[in-house]
């Protein structure tokens, strides 16, 4: 007998248990439906792309995580790092037949060879939303009600109200306008990264990367963060800016932009605490260039943004000569779904049947099949199960399963047609039911 192979899985990659699974699903159709009700289309592209499509879009860091080889054909090739790279490329390609805007969702797998910690794996889901072939700001706003109402949906679905979450928001232009007048035009995607890790590694660690690495004096380094670190009121922190900016073309149209999106979003009715002005925040990523976005749990903020994205107005200009413009956000699904987990909001159900039916008589099994299935066409998921076995053996499957109600039935029960509805919720609570009232005492027990 040959010798075992061990079952183990990759570094950075998982595998998801049924209750895990159906919680990832369920913040999937969350998803699906608030994009979808803002008029998102989806669409979907291959795992993998020309190395060329993919390369050079996100920065060295990610062109190092790519997973990139030669295929069988000896074509150089890898696997997507991220939607939003593969969508310039699906816009460019078919512009002229979707038309502009365009706005679309794709919730798909990524893979990127970073190094691994709580929350962050190799392989992981992104649900992504976009707008193309608009530079409005109303987009920009519109982005922001997207990920606002997502994550109160989510909340919704797996607190049974307010998870808790802030959305920071702030605009590369800004940003590009220090810089412009700082003189580091030259330096800013190397400025911008090293400010990106400001929440990470703090001031100091900041200034020297900028003045060893990247080239800035460090009173120029000394700008840049001052500016990221203004705090206060949005109004005033805004007005201040316009001060530091002057004479900065660019910098007072970011300004200008950002007063645009908190107005609106307060008309729209977001609370304003659920969104700040982080001037901090860069995103490390090079293509975005306009407004940026990132929304942290509040019990949760170590674990980093949950849901984050911006405006990108040149990223589909490496694939063609028309103007496509985009906006838009992505959830890092697997991400919250870790958070999710250590803040113990994850049912510990493994299965998605909500009914079971044990079986006592073998001879009965199509009236057992039968029952089922009329409850399945009264909208209600059930399982049966597959042999007659002692209840006290099945109840303890069930138990361990998290099925919420059980239906018992014998021969005297069929005979009857009163069925035993054991509530698994409540210990101890059983009812006799008769089958006309049997879906509505269902519905009763399972709101």
């Amino acid at each position: 007998m040959s010798d075992l192979i061990q079952p183990r899985t990759l570094k950075g990659f998982r595998d998801y248990l049924p209750n895990t699974m159906m919680a990832r699903e369920q913040l999937v159709e969350t998803a699906r439906r608030v994009y979808r009700s803002y008029g998102f289309s989806p669409i979907d592209t291959p795992a993998l792309e020309y190395a060329e499509i993919l390369t050079g879009k996100g920065g060295d860091e990610s062109d190092k995580q790519l997973y990139r080889f030669t295929d069988h054909g000896g074509r150089d090739v890898a696997m997507r790092f991220d939607l939003t790279v593969p969508l310039a490329r699906f816009a460019a390609q078919y512009s002229q037949q979707l038309g502009t805007p365009f706005k679309r969702y794709h919730i798909a797998t990524v893979w990127r060879g970073e190094n691994t910690q709580k929350g962050r794996y190799r392989e992981f889901m992104q649900c992504d939303f976009d707008t193309i072939g608009t530079e409005s700001n109303a987009a920009d706003i519109e982005a922001l009600l997207v990920i606002h109402d997502l994550m109160e949906a989510i909340g919704v679905a797996f607190s049974n109200g307010d998870l808790g979450f802030g959305i920071r928001v702030n605009n590369r232009l800004v940003l590009n306008g220090l810089l412009e007048k700082q003189g580091l035009q030259e330096q800013s995607v190397g400025v911008l990264r090293s400010l990106d890790k400001l929440p990470k590694i703090g001031r100091e660690k900041v200034i020297a990367e900028m003045t060893e690495h990247v080239g800035a004096t460090a009173e120029q380094a000394n700008s840049v963060i001052d500016l990221a670190e203004l705090t206060g009121e949005t109004g005033d922190v805004l007005n201040s800016l316009e001060t530091m900016l002057s004479g900065s073309e660019v910098g007072q149209l970011g300004v200008a932009r950002l007063r645009e999106l908190f107005s609106a979003c307060l008309t729209a009715g977001i609370p304003s605490e659920r969104i700040g002005l982080d001037l901090s925040i860069a995103r490390g990523l090079d293509y975005y260039t306009g407004t940026i976005y990132e929304t942290f749990l509040t019990d949760m903020p170590n674990i980093g943004s949950v849901c984050s994205g911006g405006r990108y107005d040149n990223l589909a200009g490496l694939f063609t000569n028309e103007k496509l413009p985009g906006i838009g956000a992505s959830l890092g699904l697997d991400r919250l779904l870790a958070a999710l987990e250590l803040m113990e909001k994850v049912q510990t159900a493994s299965t998605p049947a909500e009914i079971f039916i044990p079986q006592f008589d073998a001879d009965r099994l199509g009236e057992y099949l039968k029952l089922a299935r009329e409850l399945r066409a009264e909208g209600f998921t059930v399982e049966v199960y597959p042999e007659a076995k002692p209840l006290k053996k099945q109840l303890k499957y069930c138990d361990k399963k998290g099925h919420r109600v059980a239906i018992i039935a014998g021969g005297n029960e069929f005979k009857a047609g009163v069925w035993q509805v054991k509530n698994l919720q409540v210990r101890g609570e059983q009812s006799d039911v008769s089958g006309a009232n049997l879906a509505e005492h269902l519905r009763s027990l399972l709101r």
